[in-house]
């Protein structure tokens, strides 16, 4: 150890008295007791140093293991190199020995002051120490100091009691060394390193956990690597090795038992280290080690190692409190320094290691710990080929998708892969595996891993599923045609399995929809199958007709329930449930049957294995975001969408909204200077979700950013990319561009109509490029497309696609013609859950009565507008409303932002069940609601009064009155 001493001042001086003491003629025995590492030799070699400087005579000796066997050998140090002891050679009689080593330090004596200084004397030989506790009680009369230095530290395997245990305290002072602190650790670092700043040398303190030797170690190795170089997290990163080499001389002296303990608990941090890294938690500040986890750790370990229990538990406190060990944000203790830790592994045989890992688990599984907690131990065991272990590695595998955490999940998957498998359940966990590495943004991993699962041998159901999973990845990726090939190559091995026959069909034809050859050669084959042999296609084949022709504008809504209704009654394949259910909620949507769809969709997902990719999966969540833009309900949009768009929290919705009252839109400061690199995947209805409430929201600058993203130009085709397009549209009208939104709903519509998909269920595009054409000075135009949109949309004859197409149609009609087509418009859409609809038809309406005349009834128009769009956070429509009312002499309008004056009829009625102690599942089935609709509801209500909780609803709702 180098460097100078530190917090020693008080040893020194007892030293220093001492020896002064003894050049007064007066003797002592001094104990200078410490853990390893806290720098007894050192202090000796200080005093040793000071006694000679006063005229001292200065006898050393440093015990070794490898002396115990011989009698007196440690005294013989001492007074080996004195000539007239040179011949000395003790025999069997060790009191005549030890009585003539007495004569000859009194001889010492009798010239001059004699300081004796005995390091590490706990392990010298059985003889030497017999005779310095003997020294110890006639020191007194002689001008003799005796300095003996002995290890204190803490072992769960007993040592021998101390060197001064039988004698009374009175005969010997003992000075205990105490670990460095933090302050005196950072001027040691600073003396080595002036310029270093405050949070690199607070890390090293860390690494040096308060003992001396580690620390000046540590310093020795960084002295190549200064800051601002970060202080590493591996032993591998330090040269010479100071600091490892260190760290393992003090495990040597521990024995062999608090080794094991010591690099078990190392082991058992590392692995808790590695899931930490994935789900962080928020940083304490280091506190002493709680007594229920370190009695909870120390059981553990013990259970692990086979140690004594109390003992585990006493060295754990004791490395607490010398500061190598440091309680976690959860009171367990933990490594002071991740470089301790890696220290501590150093030099482990990895097979050791293994062990110490499986019998980690195994104590952890006896004593009925968390499952994944057991799983993260068994990542590092290797393969045990127990059946346990494959069990426990399932069950992680299951709480980690419960929990959302795929990445979790993967790593356990391909652990337990490790394990000897039979192929049937090699294919199924292969399916897993790649399903997850798929969703999990690892795409090039998946896809191999579900090829590999198609090959093995399995049971049917287990080859479709995996097929299912194949073709979806493959559909993801743009390969639609291989995805459908893949399907469809299965059908010749199901012979005697019709309903895995139907299934896969299904799947071919819904995984077609994304590329329109694909789609027509698909549903060409589905219709003529259903029309020759209706069994063939099942019930979710007719479903997928029905949707088709719903899409065509064949079909009316009333017509497309019905039927659906009909086929969900029919009994379903497992596999092919999901699809029925999501076809018919997405019918369901279009058909304004929004409450319906949205418990289809629960249904489905209810019934989705999340470890599993799946056709269905992300269409039911598809339409669940096509369920909330119908209610206008861009909180949930925006919400919903923010992992995949980069949109903000609910909160920061809300707050926008607010902050956007009266203004025409909410851009971020730097939003027009800021630049965005094109995404390299094609935009999804999530995307083109999260762009409309953007713009609906006033966030035109976030808007733009997310639709500069995508370079649309080498997209795909796909459905999603039209409803993008369309999306885009809106952002360029709403920001002026009509040129260029007018091209995006043309382009809109020319693929759609080439996909055979005709009606404005789909995408509106059609009224939206009328608005275009009638902006640019082409009326005509304008007319012919909202005409168009206005006949098919009769077809399907709902409030909510006629209403849309008569507000069009009489925004370009104009005249009285234009205002009854408004106002009928208004009245379909009052039965309509789409309240943003509604807003538009007031605005027309407001604007042909302003322009008839009639102002007054304008003025009623436009404030209703205003008002529900302040209720919807609507931002556009909002001021778009107080626009049009100014124009025609109005003042501004004043609605509620907060309070229960700002809650809708449906938000105050669920908010009152609340309440009144009604549960979610109980008001959804009371209002014949789904429970979803609920949730929402009531999140917008918690928002509007400024509360978070359910129990403060009553006082909210009554103090408003």
């Amino acid at each position: 150890m180098t460097g100078p001493l530190r917090e020693r001042e008080e040893a020194h001086e007892l030293l220093a008295a001492e020896a002064e003491r003894a050049r007064a003629g007066g003797g002592r025995f001094v104990l200078l007791r410490g853990a390893t590492g806290t720098g007894r030799s050192a202090l000796l070699e200080a005093a040793a140093a000071h006694a000679a400087g006063r005229g001292l005579r200065v006898l050393r000796a440093r015990c070794s293991p490898e002396d115990t066997a011989v009698p007196f050998a440690a005294v013989l140090h001492l007074l080996g190199p004195v000539p007239e002891f040179a011949d000395l050679a003790p025999g069997l009689d060790d009191r005549g020995s030890a009585a003539r080593l007495w004569r000859l330090l009194r001889s010492y004596a009798a010239r001059s002051p004699v300081l004796v200084a005995v390091d590490d004397v706990h392990l010298a030989d059985e003889a030497s120490r017999r005779w310095l506790v003997e020294a110890a009680r006639r020191v007194d009369r002689l001008p003799v100091l005796v300095v003996a230095t002995e290890r204190s530290q803490y072992d769960i395997d007993p040592r021998p009691a101390g060197l001064t245990h039988t004698l009374s305290p009175s005969l010997v002072r003992t000075h205990t060394l105490a670990p460095l602190t933090d302050t005196a650790a950072a001027t040691l670092v600073r003396d080595a390193f002036p310029t270093a700043p405050d949070d690199w040398t607070a890390d090293v303190v860390h690494a040096g956990a308060g003992n001396p030797l580690l620390l000046h170690a540590l310093l020795d190795d960084l002295h190549g690597t200064p800051p601002p170089s970060p202080v590493p997290g591996t032993c591998a990163a330090l040269y010479p090795g100071a600091y490892p080499a260190a760290v393992s001389w003090w495990l040597d002296t521990t024995g062999p038992t608090t080794a094991e303990t010591a690099r078990t608990l190392a082991a058992l941090e590392q692995a808790d280290e590695a899931h930490r890294h994935t789900h962080p938690r928020p940083q304490a500040p280091p506190r002493t080690v709680a007594p229920a986890p370190l009695a909870t750790t120390a059981a553990l370990l013990a259970d692990a190692t086979g140690a004594d229990p109390a003992r585990v538990a006493g060295w754990l406190t004791a490395m607490a409190r010398l500061g190598l060990l440091r309680a976690d944000a959860e009171g367990r203790p933990r490594y002071a320094h991740p470089l301790l830790r890696d220290a501590v592994l150093s030099g482990w045989p990895g097979a050791r290691r293994r062990a110490a890992h499986l019998a980690v688990a195994e104590a952890m599984l006896r004593r009925g710990d968390r499952v994944d907690a057991v799983a993260r131990q068994l990542l590092g065991s290797g393969p045990v080929g127990l059946p346990w272990a494959l069990r426990v590695l399932r069950d992680a595998v299951a709480v980690a998708v419960h929990q959302g955490r795929p990445d979790d999940a993967v790593v356990y998957l391909r652990r337990a892969l490790a394990e000897p498998l039979p192929d049937d359940l090699r294919q199924r966990l292969l399916t897993e595996l790649g399903s997850l590495e798929y969703a999990s943004a690892d795409a090039p991993a998946g896809l191999p891993r579900l090829a590999e699962a198609l090959n093995l041998p399995a049971e049917p159901r287990d080859r479709v599923r995996t097929a299912l999973a194949l073709g979806t990845a493959l559909a993801g990726r743009g390969e639609v045609r291989a995805a459908v090939q893949v399907l469809r190559a299965m059908e010749d091995g199901l012979t005697g399995h019709p309903e895995l026959v139907r299934t896969v069909r299904t799947a071919s034809a819904l995984l077609s929809d994304q590329d329109q050859t694909v789609r027509r050669e698909a549903y060409r084959w589905l219709t003529d199958t259903a029309r020759r042999s209706p069994e063939l296609v099942g019930a979710t084949g007719q479903a997928l007709l029905v949707r088709y022709a719903a899409t065509a504008g064949a079909s009316s809504a009333k017509a497309a329930m019905a039927r659906l209704r009909t086929l969900l009654t029919e009994p379903a394949e497992p596999l092919a449930e999901p699809f029925l259910l999501g076809t018919a909620a997405a019918v369901a949507q279009w058909a304004d049957e929004l409450d319906e769809a949205e418990g289809l969709v629960e249904r489905g997902l209810a019934g989705q294995r999340p470890s599993l990719l799946h056709p269905m999966q992300r269409a039911l969540h598809d339409v669940l975001l096509d369920i909330a833009a119908a209610r206008g309900d861009y909180t949930r949009l925006l919400t919903e969408t923010r992992t995949a768009t980069g949109t903000e929290t609910e909160a920061e919705i809300g707050a926008g909204a607010r902050a956007g009252a009266g203004t025409e839109a909410v851009p971020d400061a730097d939003a027009e200077t800021a630049t965005e690199t094109p995404a390299t995947g094609a935009p999804t209805n999530a995307d083109a979700h999260a762009l409309l409430a953007l713009v609906e929201t006033g966030r035109a600058a976030q808007a733009r950013r997310l639709a500069a993203r995508f370079d649309l130009r080498g997209a795909p085709d796909s459905w999603e990319l039209n409803r993008f397009l369309y999306a885009r549209g809106i952002l360029r009208l709403s920001d002026g561009d009509t040129t260029g939104a007018l091209h995006d709903f043309l382009e809109c519509g020319r693929r759609q109509s080439a996909r055979a998909v005709l009606s404005p269920v789909v995408t509106p595009w059609r009224s939206a490029a009328a608005r275009c054409r009638l902006a640019l000075g082409s009326p005509r135009e304008a007319i012919a497309l909202a005409e168009e949109e206005l006949r098919l949309a009769r077809v399907w004859d709902t409030p909510r696609t006629v209403g849309r197409a008569l507000r069009v149609l009489a925004r370009a009609t104009g005249g009285r013609r234009g205002l009854e087509l408004a106002e009928e418009s208004v009245a379909l859409l009052r039965d309509s859950p789409a309240d943003a609809d509604l807003i538009a038809a007031l605005l027309t309406q407001g604007r042909l009565l302003s322009t008839g005349g009639d102002r007054s009834r304008a003025r009623d128009s436009l404030r209703e507008a205003a008002e529900r769009a302040e209720r919807l956070g609507a931002v556009r429509l909002r001021s778009r409303a107080e626009e049009a009312l100014r124009a025609g002499g109005a003042r501004r309008t004043t609605t509620a932002h907060t309070g229960t004056a700002s809650l809708t009829g449906s938000e105050r009625r669920i908010a009152e069940l609340a309440a009144a102690g009604r549960t979610n599942t109980e008001i959804a089935d009371l209002l014949h609601i789904a429970r979803r609709t609920v949730e929402t509801h009531l999140t917008s209500a918690y928002r509007k009064l400024g509360i978070r909780r359910r129990g403060e609803l009553g006082e909210a709702l009554k103090g408003e009155a």
